[in-house]
């Protein structure tokens, strides 16, 4: 049987409405507003990189243009989401918690076979007394354990033995992240963090992995076997090839042809109660994006989708500039349209370059599009200026 095709205009669509990146992005940011876009996009991938603004921001902001930096952190204090690893850290949403506990399981027999040999000897001796220390005297970051320990000087990570200890209890769930100061996570016990609901709720293997499938496929609208394991990154490839030979028999899935940008099909499923006439109405308003934002997070998907000729970030890191420096990714519409240089510096917002795509013809109501979009990206992470660089359109990386 030939399988239905999905062209090219009609999956990018699909593919942006499924990540809050093709209409409107009116509402609050805030509250139970953006306690709905955290549940819809699944997780928010959080990074340190600030040179604009962290990533976990931004990807909330570009989808909700009056979100503002305090919001994500209200969020978790109010246990709408808890921190823990995706495909990297993330802000996942709570009622997800109990599907975590199959990935703790999975991490701790991980460490016990590896870290030995991969971090400093003697944070196994720790364990129980960061764990003793956290229990009696509350909460805690890595600075406030191992005082009398020597710290290393060879990097990020580079851990002494308590700090290490610290985080495979982390990673185990037997700690969780309450909050964070600053950048740095706090850590107690995750008894007094989940709340009971999702705390004392278990879920089997089998049904772990079909609501990682499921909800990976709702959120992406089309994928392959691999591209629904690695959505969340807690179930295995195998298990997800599996999962979907046993849905396409019970008719959950559809298997599809997408049509990749050059033309190329690829095959794929959706499930079996898509329907493409409930996608958002498309928006053409220029949208800056996190080189991190979910969208964007497998480049050789993104590729087929958008067909862009450039890398889709750079980094410069120091000393170049202090921190480094990320190049974002514009979207107008369905279509990534270039990368921009741009950075905050005290009260101003700084743009460098813009690289169009090949092919996007950067004509006067276009160019109007992007300095209103860095006006308002101004306005979020607080500038009072604007400052575009001379020569700041240019013509390739």
């Amino acid at each position: 049987m030939t399988r239905p095709i999905i062209d090219n205009k009609a999956a990018r669509a699909v593919f942006l409405d499924h990540h809050l990146l093709l209409g409107s992005r009116s509402g609050s940011g805030t509250g139970g507003d953006l306690q709905g876009v955290i549940d819809h996009l699944g997780f928010v991938q959080v990074d340190s990189v600030n040179t604009l603004a962290r990533a976990h921001d931004l990807i909330l902001w570009s989808r909700r243009q009056k979100y503002r930096v305090p919001n994500l952190p209200k969020c978790m204090k109010a246990r709408g989401a808890f921190e823990h690893w995706t495909h990297d850290a993330s802000c996942i949403s709570m009622q997800y918690f109990p599907m975590w506990r199959h990935k703790f399981a999975k991490d701790k027999a991980h460490m016990d076979a590896k870290w030995p040999a991969w971090r400093r000897s003697g944070f196994r001796e720790q364990i129980d007394e960061v764990l003793r220390q956290i229990t009696d005297e509350g909460s805690c970051t890595s600075m406030d354990v191992g005082a009398n320990e020597e710290r290393g000087s060879g990097g990020w990570w580079d851990w002494h033995p308590s700090k290490t200890a610290l985080e495979y209890l982390w990673r185990s769930g037997d700690l969780s992240v309450c909050h964070r100061k600053g950048f740095r996570k706090v850590y107690d016990l995750t008894e007094r963090v989940i709340p009971p609901e999702q705390l004392n709720a278990r879920v089997s293997e089998d049904d772990m992995i079909d609501w990682a499938c499921t909800s990976a496929l709702d959120r992406l609208g089309f994928a392959t076997s691999g591209e629904i394991a690695a959505f969340y990154a807690i179930i295995t490839p195998a298990q997800a090839k599996h999962w979907c030979v046993v849905a396409l028999t019970g008719q959950r899935l559809i298997e599809v042809d997408i049509e990749a940008a050059d033309g190329s099909l690829r095959p794929s499923f959706i499930l079996a109660n898509t329907t493409q006439s409930e996608l958002s109405a498309p928006n053409n308003r220029v949208r800056l994006l996190s080189p991190f934002d979910p969208a964007l997070r497998d480049r050789k998907r993104a590729q087929r989708l958008f067909n862009f000729h450039y890398r889709i970030e750079i980094f410069v890191p120091a000393p170049k500039r202090q921190y480094g420096y990320y190049v974002f990714p514009v979207l107008q519409g369905d279509r990534l349209i270039g990368r921009i240089d741009t950075r905050r510096d005290g009260t101003a917002t700084f743009v460098t370059a813009f690289w169009p795509e090949k092919g996007v013809r950067m004509g006067k109501a276009r160019v109007r599009a992007l300095a209103a979009e860095i006006d308002r990206v101004a306005t979020f992470v607080g500038s009072t200026d604007v400052v575009w660089g001379d020569g700041w359109l240019k013509e390739n990386y």
